[in-house]
């Protein structure tokens, strides 16, 4: 349609197994949500990219969440703790659940690829909740390729056409091309967030800030239609 305004695009990377992720989805859509009531809302295209924060970790590992970041960040168990205490209440304001007590941290890479799969077919959205609900909430084991074709299905993707994707290794590519993009950008943290290629936010803003950054962009975006 002749002069209107073009979506502003939301690039967001994330790794389904990094609790500060599923909080800044969280907190992405209600600022969006509050931007939706405005005279005139922005229109937003947001797409997830994969990046794994801990490549290295085996598809079972042995231990709890707290085993994990104590082993990984080299800190003391209590420390490790007090860490897992304080994202389930930064969570929780956040309307999430978070169990630890059920997770079963695993190596993300085939849910990165799942969520390409999904992209494919217009339903990475709904994936990607799926997949941090899942894992985050339920204690399912995001490792498996028979778990994540269970929660492909619960969004209405093919459970043969899923497994295949799993199994082919065909999205792996486009995983290690979104993390060449992460490092051509500087990202070495998520959740990271790219709004129309030249703005960067870092971590799991509130929501509030996601309304105000959004509308500002869609000021710019009308501006130049405008002139």
């Amino acid at each position: 349609m002749p002069g209107m305004t073009d979506a502003i695009k939301i690039d967001v990377w994330s790794d389904i197994a990094c609790p500060w992720c599923y909080i800044g989805k969280r907190n992405l859509e209600k600022g969006l949500a509050e931007a939706s009531t405005d005279d005139n809302a922005p229109r937003v295209e947001v797409t997830y990219h994969s990046f794994e924060l801990s490549p290295d970790t085996p598809t079972d590992f042995e231990g709890d969440e707290s085993a994990y970041l104590a082993q990984h960040k080299g800190i003391s168990a209590d420390q490790a703790r007090q860490m897992l205490e304080r994202v389930t209440g930064v969570a929780a304001a956040a309307g999430l659940e978070y169990r630890f007590d059920l997770l079963k941290h695993t190596n993300t890479v085939k849910a990165h690829e799942l969520l390409h799969f999904a992209k494919e077919q217009g339903r990475q959205l709904d994936l990607a909740e799926r997949l941090m609900s899942a894992y985050f909430t339920e204690g399912r084991h995001l490792g498996r390729d028979d778990e994540l074709v269970s929660l492909a299905t619960d969004v209405g993707l093919n459970a043969a056409d899923a497994r295949e994707a799993l199994q082919s290794g065909r999205f792996l590519p486009a995983v290690r091309t979104d993390q060449a993009q992460a490092e051509a950008y500087g990202i070495n943290g998520v959740p990271f967030f790219v709004i129309d290629g030249k703005y960067g936010v870092s971590g799991a803003q509130p929501a509030e800030a996601f309304t105000q950054i959004v509308r500002q962009v869609w000021a710019e975006h009308r501006e130049s239609v405008e002139a």
